[in-house]
């Protein structure tokens, strides 16, 4: 229930967003258009968000036959969890991550890189799946696929709005002040941050959540705090190959490390937890 209500937020939020833009663009009428927009979107966000970000990092769905550690460790934590089992999809990408994504237990797929296979073992992996597998079952993929979606779209706005102000905007409202023109700008810069507060919506404390879940799936805390560590270090290392799928900054939220470099000013706007905290925390549980 608290994740539906999130859910509607956040969609409630892009609307309102779209609207307001579509006011300062093009009056009553890019009000319409921008709320007739805005619906579509809404409905494809809770449909598709799922196959909008898998398609997004070019995820390859693979059946057991190609990848059976992969598909055994799934049916073994999809047992523990009481969860149907989620499709299974392989990225090309030598960044070491995974993410899950869907709109239910019975709509869920669950994604992990080639760069996260070739560096954890057997048990890490599955201390890693069963994190993932725990963010299925608790129902937060829905608003990770959809705030992914959002921030998109937001930073497509954003985009637009450069253009705008380099090229005298879109003639929408009259304004002899050139407001019209700070207008674009103050959106070109705003509109990044907005789709960073969309991330941080979805609350760092579901990571120490699915830790938690996690490893109470697997019975192995140790192996995800491995696993995290290694991560944590392969992903702050990570040099892209030519034929890598990278990591977009508005789905960073979904991976179960933050796939993202950044400084200090970044950081203030992380939407992971500190990876040594949720080592911490797992290492000081017992079964």
């Amino acid at each position: 229930m608290k994740n539906m209500l999130r859910t509607t937020v956040l969609l409630a939020a892009l609307t309102g967003l779209l609207v307001i833009i579509g006011d300062y663009f093009g009056g009553t009428g890019g009000m319409i258009i921008a709320f007739l927009f805005a619906v579509i979107l809404n409905f494809g966000s809770y449909w598709y968000s799922d196959k909008i970000v898998l398609k997004m990092y070019r995820a390859k769905e693979v059946s057991p036959a190609e990848a059976p550690n992969l598909h055994r460790i799934v049916d073994g934590l999809v047992m523990k969890a009481g969860i149907p089992k989620p499709k299974v999809y392989i990225v090309e990408s030598g960044m070491p991550n995974a993410f899950a994504t869907g709109r239910d237990p019975k709509h869920a797929a669950v994604a992990a890189t080639t760069g996260i296979l070739e560096l954890l073992s057997y048990e890490e992996m599955e201390g890693v799946l069963a994190h993932e597998l725990a963010h299925v079952k608790n129902r937060d993929t829905l608003i990770s696929a959809i705030a992914a979606t959002l921030a998109g779209v937001v930073t497509m706005l954003a985009h637009w709005a450069q253009w705008a102000a380099i090229f005298g905007g879109f003639g929408g409202r009259d304004d002899d002040s050139g407001g019209g023109i700070v207008g674009l700008i103050a959106m070109a810069i705003l509109a990044p941050i907005a789709a960073t507060l969309i991330q941080l919506a979805i609350s760092r404390s579901r990571e120490f959540a699915a830790d938690e879940e996690g490893a109470k799936i697997s019975r192995k805390p140790w192996a995800l705090a491995d696993a995290l560590e290694k991560l944590e270090y392969g992903n702050s290392h990570y040099r892209p190959r030519v034929s890598d799928v990278q990591a977009k900054e508005s789905s960073a939220h979904m991976f179960i490390v933050n796939p993202l470099k950044g400084g200090s000013i970044q950081s203030l706007f992380r939407t992971h937890p500190v990876t040594d905290e949720r080592v911490k925390r797992l290492r000081a549980m017992r079964f």
